[in-house]
């Protein structure tokens, strides 16, 4: 029933990723949401993300960030760093997914969406035929109020759990150090 809505991994953050993993599984191109994906809503991109940008292109990936934020939201986040990208993606819709893959000029196969909401990042990358990374949403503040969606969310990441036929789809790629 939820299958659509399941992520391919469901690991804890953009940092935990093996990324050469990825590349030698045959993954060319990584799209990515920004808020609460790679930096709070919101925020600007960090030290951190800029250098895991260089990282990943230096092993070989092509880059997208896709955003239903406005463009001049995702410049200013992509100041340092060198990425294509489609701001105003109304996602879920998969028409500008399947626009990520084709300005990366790879294949959809050859694609992975890394995002933090189940209903509009993996459900889009999904409905897409794109592999999707669900990661855990940047909260700054635990004790900050989440939406309905987010708790609705965690009942479908709670039978996702419990059905392991639909874990770990793109292997073990869980950086060592974070296992």
């Amino acid at each position: 029933m939820f299958k659509i809505l399941y992520p391919y991994e469901y690991v804890e953050s953009v940092f935990s990723i093996d990324y050469e993993k990825l590349y030698s599984n045959g993954f060319k191109g990584i799209i990515f949401d920004i808020d609460n994906t790679l930096v709070h809503h919101g925020d600007d991109s960090t030290k951190e993300i800029d250098e895991l940008f260089r990282t990943i292109q230096n092993i070989g990936f092509k880059t997208l960030l896709l955003s239903n934020n406005n463009e001049e939201r995702v410049k200013r986040f992509i100041r340092n760093i060198d990425t294509l990208y489609i701001c105003d993606a109304e996602k879920p819709k998969i028409t500008n997914y399947l626009k990520a893959v084709e300005m990366m000029n790879i294949k959809k196969e050859e694609t992975l969406f890394i995002g933090d909401q189940i209903f509009t990042d993996i459900y889009g990358a999904n409905k897409s035929g794109i592999a999707s990374i669900l990661v855990k949403f940047i909260q700054i503040n635990p004790e900050e109020k989440i939406g309905k969606r987010r708790e609705i969310e965690k009942i479908i990441l709670n039978f996702y759990k419990k059905n392991k036929y639909f874990q770990n789809r793109l292997g073990n790629i869980v950086k060592k150090e974070d296992k």
